[in-house]
């Protein structure tokens, strides 16, 4: 059984950085491909990026692409997104997420997920 918590959310200006971590309780992550997703304001969550289960198999949104980071370290049972360049459009509660396998493939979704935290992006 395992918990997700994410961190380092905040209020910024655009053009900031944010660094969120996410860290697990209960059982390991090195097994599974982990993911960042985003709910905005009145908005569907949506997909940020993910991670297979060793650090390789990298994906982002096109949002995302360029101005995001993935990473992971197991050994720490944490997955990180870096934020840079943060625009309005990316204010949202951002949420940790676990996968069921160890590769990210477009016919899964994660199972299980964190608490969320806010991320705000003035202008």
């Amino acid at each position: 059984q395992v918990q997700l918590v994410e961190s380092g959310g905040g209020l910024v200006q655009a053009g900031d950085s944010l660094r969120l971590s996410c860290t697990a309780s209960g059982r390991t992550l090195s097994s599974y491909a982990m993911g960042w997703f985003r709910q905005a304001p009145g908005k569907e969550r949506e997909f940020v990026a993910a991670i297979n289960w060793r650090g390789g198999g990298i994906t982002y949104a096109d949002s995302a692409r360029g101005r995001f980071t993935i990473s992971r370290d197991n050994a720490k049972n944490a997955v990180y997104l870096q934020m840079t360049s943060l625009k309005p459009e990316d204010t949202a509660v951002y949420f940790c997420a676990r996968y069921p396998t160890s590769l990210i493939t477009k016919y899964n979704s994660p199972t299980h997920w964190g608490q969320g935290t806010q991320v705000t992006v003035s202008s």
